[in-house]
């Protein structure tokens, strides 16, 4: 769900050597192509349509690209982190590059509120209503589907930052390891 701590996450990771690919900019840069602002309203509007227009797995088609380049460089990643998946269609796109293991991170609705506010961004919901109806946008769109049937879930709530980060860190290192296995 949004603000639950996906991207504080992945930046996490990247640090620690994994890259990075961010759905929501996928979506950030049809916005921009289609010349609107980036605000919430937008956004959610071109997510769904994106989705309505090319199929529920529309968004990770569009991150492909950059997936497989990451994947095929010299010297490839442990691992690769793709912050912002809504939909199990999402996870079955993605599988056609490799394993997938999907990480559902829940916070509560107070905590992922405060997260998003503190954000920065133009795109966040000014008013808890307003967030409500963005978590209604992000349901309907399959994302409790996807929390249902993850690999594991760990809460965002009353833990710190580095907690969190470190409980993440050892949950995708017992994951890798465990692919290297299944894969021998």
């Amino acid at each position: 769900m949004p603000g639950a701590g996906k991207t504080t996450l992945a930046r996490s990771l990247s640090k620690a050597g994994f890259p990075v690919v961010v759905m929501g900019d996928a979506v950030r840069e049809a916005a921009k192509y289609a010349n609107l602002e980036l605000n919430d309203s937008n956004l959610g509007s071109i997510m769904i349509n994106l989705r309505k227009e090319r199929g529920s797995g529309a968004i990770a088609h569009l991150i492909l690209d950059n997936i497989k380049a990451i994947a095929t460089r010299e010297t490839p990643p442990k691992a690769l982190v793709v912050d912002g998946i809504r939909n199990i269609e999402e996870v079955k796109v993605l599988e056609s590059v490799g394993p997938v293991k999907l990480l559902a991170v829940h916070g509560s609705t107070f905590t992922r509120f405060e997260h998003v506010k503190s954000r920065g961004r133009t795109d966040v919901p000014t008013t808890l209503s307003d967030f409500s109806e963005r978590d209604k946008r992000e349901l309907y769109v399959g994302l409790s589907h996807a929390i249902a049937l993850a690999d594991e879930t760990i809460s965002n709530n009353c833990i710190s930052i580095d907690q969190f980060c470190h409980q993440v860190l050892e949950i995708i290192e017992r994951w890798i390891l465990e692919t290297k296995r299944h894969i021998k």
